[in-house]
């Protein structure tokens, strides 16, 4: 199908003018010249004509596209909030509120929520068509006018300072699903403590994180991370002996479509119950590898489904065809087995599964991916396993052209490239056939997000500037993005960050990451009594306030209700139920990391005027010096051993900490001299009768003497301490409070005693000239004393 074909079948009414004017683009591009070569006549093209396009495509169709998507998301947002307003009511206890008022509260808010999800999914599909839509403009144009002018660099720049299609609805989804929840326990009068349900994933459930990394900063990464865990070394099957010498392993993906890429498009648009289909395998097939068939299938609901068929090379192509059902590997594993073990049925239903779906698809090979991979994991741990995929390479391996095949239709996959042994960069196929990846890869597992906040390095690496977060990347999608451009009308978003430099500067890295924290907080929402009591965990329970049955008929109203509490969403990430290490190319559910934080606690009094000091209870315990276990009462048994084991054995302490001691008391003796020296040279200046200057000089003085004392008493305080390893806080607010506020009532009465003086003797001379001089004379002398 013709793109222009599939932007008019896409257009939602309601927004028909906003859509990018693809067939005025094709008007001024003048696609009716066009030579048999596919090139136009460049002699009738003008830098009028060009100026004219230009203008059009990445001025006034790219900011009419960019307005519409901002203004609709915030027009959504805001009608968002505005539900939240209107349902907070249902969650706070009123008795002068009847049971019908709140139904009728939590119908009139699904209607609005229903209609706000519809604008949503509709944004969604506006902003990846016309996104489309540009690029195949900018792909004719330079196809037909490329000789003398190429607009898709323009474009990509102007499209990175109008970025339509990459705004994140996760935390407004979120948003909404709460309210959904809310209202429907209202209108069912569920109790929501009673609605937990086992989870579907009853495997090992995974947290994927995929980024971008750039040729320049592979080493860096690769070192980083191996000072943390192991490189997992691969050894081929004909290898007997474990050789730490071998390079990266090679792994080698062909998936699978039809003619119309449905797969491909299922995938783009992210759908339900959306499939895919792969052989896979480790090295060379020269060498025999184990090969594996891979069926993955992808519910919102349910999460992902795979199942793995390990198959012999020479049984390929007639399993695909049907013609066979691998009854050699059946029988064996009835006879081992029995013929009415769980496990036989189940592999044999897996067979029936793969070859229904690929004969209900009509698939075919279609692409090859091939990268060499370094993985790193903790022997015997789960926990977190890192892949770095370099030198991707993705090839086409179709037959759509009957002419021209890539391969033979006849055989599973291209024999030249396996017979040969090729391997990267491939220069021995052709150009059109191939698409190099310039990026390295590197995806982060994680079984517990715990364990992300425990390791910081971790944490630190992924809002790195070595990384680019790229968490919806696939090679499938990409590859056919690349190869297959003209058979496809959808493209991935991703497509637009490859035209520029991934590379980072530290310090934008850092900045852009509190930016994309600030603008979370920003998205964030008040769930603290929406979220029912089953999905949270004790620890939360503690944090939120959540619905509880009532009298049967309704949920009771929680009155913890608060704006303050709020649910942050992190980065969208991938979801993948398996406990294999394997090449997971997004075959996850995609889904949020939901972090559930509490900013309910409220800031005021001495705290508030000085952050530095704390009473909480903590603090207190980190003042008198006591470390919180010593507080709890011991079992039946146990004695208290009075010195600890880290307070036993020789002190060894660093010079730096004795010398940061030193510098403190030499700092509070330099304030000292500084003050006693104003003091006496505000004495000496100082006659006979001006009293004034005598006592503000012998304040000084005091206040001098007062941060000597002070500098030396806390000198031998933090000495005692560390050489008794005590657990105290070092610091100590009084000292610096007291010096600061006797030098700012030292200063202002000086001054207000001057001026005080200047103005008595004005009105006593009565001569404004004389006076005025004496004045202006006493005024100097009082701003040189201070």
């Amino acid at each position: 199908m013709r793109f222009g074909k599939t932007l008019s079948n896409s257009i939602y009414s309601p927004w028909k003018d906003k859509y990018i004017e693809y067939d005025k683009l094709k008007k001024l591009l003048r696609e009716d010249e066009a030579s048999p070569q596919g090139r136009g006549d460049d002699s009738h093209w003008t830098e009028q004509d060009e100026e004219n396009f230009v203008n059009e495509l990445t001025n006034v169709q790219l900011e009419k596209v960019y307005q519409h998507q901002v203004e609709t998301f915030n027009a959504l947002r805001d009608r968002t909030t505005a539900c939240e307003a209107k349902l907070k009511p249902t969650a706070e206890e009123d008795k002068d509120r009847s049971d019908e008022d709140i139904k009728r509260i939590a119908e009139e808010t699904v209607k609005e929520l229903d209609s706000i999800s519809k604008e949503i999914a509709e944004l969604k599909k506006f902003s990846r068509v016309n996104y489309t839509g540009f690029l195949k403009a900018a792909k004719k144009h330079d196809r037909k006018r490329g000789r003398k002018y190429r607009v898709r660099p323009l474009l990509q720049v102007r499209m990175s300072q109008a970025p339509f299609n990459t705004e994140d609805y996760s935390p407004l989804l979120f948003r909404l699903s709460t309210m959904y929840t809310w209202s429907r326990q209202i209108l069912e009068g569920e109790d929501p403590t009673k609605n937990s349900s086992t989870s579907v994933r009853s495997r090992d459930t995974y947290t994927a994180h995929k980024f971008w990394v750039h040729e320049d900063n592979l080493l860096e990464v690769k070192t980083y991370i191996l000072r943390r865990l192991p490189v997992l070394v691969y050894n081929p099957q004909s290898v007997k002996v474990v050789d730490g010498t071998q390079k990266d392993p090679t792994i080698t993906s062909i998936y699978f479509d039809n003619d119309r890429f449905d797969l491909y498009q299922q995938k783009v648009d992210k759908a339900d119950d959306s499939g895919s289909l792969r052989l896979r395998w480790t090295g060379q097939l020269a060498d025999r590898p184990e090969i594996l068939l891979e069926k993955k299938t992808l519910n919102e609901e349910t999460g992902s489904r795979d199942i793995r068929l390990p198959i012999k090379e020479k049984y390929i192509r007639p399993f695909l065809a049907g013609e066979m059902k691998l009854e050699k590997q059946v029988s064996k594993l009835e006879e081992r087995l029995g013929a009415d073990s769980e496990q036989v049925q189940s592999f044999k239903n897996t067979i029936d599964e793969i070859q229904s779906f690929v004969k209900d698809k009509r698939l075919e090979p279609l692409l090859r991916a091939a990268y060499q991979r370094t993985a790193f994991q903790i022997p015997g741990d789960d926990r977190l396993r890192v892949s770095l995929d370099t030198n991707l390479a993705l090839i086409r391996e179709d037959a759509l052209d009957t002419d021209r095949p890539c391969r033979d239709p006849e055989d599973w996959h291209r024999s030249d490239v396996d017979r040969e042994k090729m391997e990267y960069p491939y220069n021995a196929i052709n150009k059109g056939e191939i698409a190099r990846f310039q990026h390295a890869i590197l995806e982060i597992k994680v079984k517990d997000n715990k364990y992300t906040e425990t390791n910081t390095w971790l944490n630190d690496l992924m809002t790195s500037h070595l990384v680019k977060p790229a968490p919806k990347f696939s090679k499938f999608v990409h590859g056919v993005a690349e190869l297959f451009e003209d058979y496809v009308n959808s493209f991935p978003f991703w497509l637009a960050d490859l035209e520029t430099d991934i590379r980072r500067d530290p310090e934008t890295a850092f900045q852009d990451e509190q930016d994309k924290q600030a603008k979370r907080e920003q998205d964030e929402m008040a769930v603290g009594s929406f979220i029912p009591a089953s999905k949270l965990s004790s620890s939360q329970k503690a944090r939120f306030g959540s619905p509880s049955a009532g009298n049967g008929k309704m949920p009771e109203r929680s009155k913890s209700f608060n704006l303050s509490r709020s649910v942050a969403s992190a980065p969208r990430s991938q979801l993948e139920p398996t406990a294999e290490e394997r090449d997971s190319d997004d075959d996850g559910y995609q889904g949020n990391s939901i972090k559930i934080t509490d900013s309910s606690k409220k800031s005021g009094g001495l705290a508030s005027i000085l952050p530095a000091f704390s009473n909480s209870r903590y603090a207190q315990r980190q003042r008198n010096g006591k470390s919180g276990f010593r507080d709890q009462p011991l079992p039946a048994g146990v004695k208290d051993p009075g010195v600890w084991i880290k307070d036993q054995g020789p002190l060894k302490v660093e010079a730096k900490v004795w010398l940061a001691n030193q510098r403190t008391f030499i700092k509070w003796l330099h304030v000292s001299v500084l003050l006693g020296t104003l003091s006496l040279a505000l004495g000496n200046a100082a006659g006979k009768d001006n009293n004034v200057a005598r006592s503000l000089s012998i304040t000084y003085t005091a206040v001098a003497i007062f941060t000597a004392a002070w500098g030396l008493g806390i000198y031998h305080w933090r000495s005692r301490l560390i050489t008794q390893r005590s657990g105290k806080d070092f610091d100590s607010m009084v000292g610096p409070f007291v010096v600061s506020i006797a030098l700012c009532v030292a200063l202002i009465l000086n001054f207000w005693f001057k001026y005080s003086a200047a103005t008595r003797r004005t009105e006593n001379q009565g001569l404004w000239g004389l006076g005025i001089g004496h004045n202006m004379t006493d005024l100097q002398f009082a701003v040189q004393e201070l």
